[in-house]
C-alpha cells in the first residue's frame, strides 16, 4: 500500500461558535488574496488601456496591419489571463471570509467582483473596436470578455449561514469541526481512514483543519454541504447510533429543512 503524506492543517478540534466567524488568520489571509486580486485587475485594466491606444490612432478606413492586429490579440490574451488570475485569488478569500446573505448587495458584489471587472477590462475595448472597424479585434475582446466573466463568477459561492449550518452539522454528528481532504479530490472527509482517501490515487492528505480550511485550501470542494463524503457522514452516525432516519432529521434540522 502506497505510503500517504499527511500535511496538519491548524484550525480544527475545538468546538466553533454556532455562527461562523472568520479567524483572525483567516482575515490576514483573505487580505493577502484581495491585494494580490487587486492587483492582478488593475494590471488587466492596463492591458485594456494598451490595446485601446493602438486603436485610439486607427483610421476607421484603413486596416490594421497583421503585425498590428497580432499584437493588439496578445495583449487581449495578457488581459484575459490577468482577469481570470485576480478572480482566482479573489474567490480564494471569499473562502476564508465570506459575505453574509442578509446583505444581499454586499452578498453579490463581493462573489460576482471578478464579472463587474470582465466588463470594466473589455467592454470599453470592444466598443473601441467596432467604432474603428476592426471587427476581428472586437469579436474576439467580446468572446474574452464573455469567458473571462464565466470564468469570474461564482456559481457556488460561499456565505456565513451556510459555513455555520455545515460547522454545526460536522460538530452535531462528530463532536468538533475537523475535516481531512487531499488536493484534488471534490469531498471533504471525516476520517482518516476512510475508504476513498485510502485509494492509491491518494497521495498527500491534509488533516486536522475546518471545513472552511478544506475549501480555502482544494477549490475544487464546492462549499456546500454535499462536499461532506457521504461514506464519512454514514459512518459517523452508525458511531452514535443513528438511523438513517434519524440522520436525515438531524441534517433537516441544522439545514432549516421543513
Amino acid at each position: 500500500m502506497t505510503t500517504k503524506k499527511v500535511t496538519k492543517v491548524s484550525g480544527g478540534g475545538t468546538p466553533q461558535t454556532l455562527t461562523f466567524v472568520p479567524t483572525a488568520e483567516a482575515k490576514a489571509q483573505a487580505g493577502k488574496f484581495r491585494k494580490y486580486a487587486i492587483i492582478l485587475w488593475v494590471l488587466a485594466v492596463v492591458a485594456q488601456i494598451c490595446a485601446m491606444a493602438i486603436l485610439f490612432k486607427k483610421d476607421p478606413e484603413i486596416d490594421l496591419n497583421t503585425g498590428t492586429r497580432v499584437w493588439l490579440i496578445v495583449i487581449l490574451l495578457i488581459d484575459l489571463i490577468l482577469l481570470v488570475a485576480g478572480s482566482f485569488f479573489w474567490k480564494k478569500a471569499n473562502r476564508l471570509v465570506p459575505a453574509s446573505k442578509k446583505e444581499a448587495v454586499k452578498f453579490f458584489l463581493q462573489n460576482q467582483l471578478g464579472v463587474v471587472v470582465a466588463a470594466i477590462a473589455f467592454a470599453p475595448v470592444v466598443i473601441l473596436a467596432f467604432i474603428k472597424k476592426e471587427y476581428l479585434v472586437g469579436a474576439i475582446a467580446a468572446l474574452f470578455m464573455v469567458g473571462g466573466g464565466l470564468l469570474s463568477a461564482d456559481f457556488s459561492p460561499p456565505s456565513i449561514e451556510e459555513y455555520s449550518k455545515q460547522s454545526a452539522y460536522v460538530q452535531e454528528l462528530m463532536g468538533v469541526d475537523q475535516v481531512f481532504w487531499t488536493k484534488s479530490g471534490t469531498k471533504f472527509h471525516l476520517y482518516e481512514d476512510c475508504q476513498y482517501l485510502k485509494s492509491s490515487r491518494t497521495t498527500e492528505i491534509f488533516e486536522g483543519g475546518t471545513i472552511v480550511d478544506a475549501y480555502a485550501n482544494n477549490p475544487k470542494i464546492k462549499p456546500e454541504i454535499s462536499s461532506l463524503c457521504s461514506a464519512c457522514e454514514r459512518r459517523g452516525a452508525k458511531d452514535k447510533g443513528w438511523s438513517d432516519n434519524y440522520l436525515q432529521q438531524v441534517k433537516d434540522r441544522a439545514f432549516g429543512v421543513e
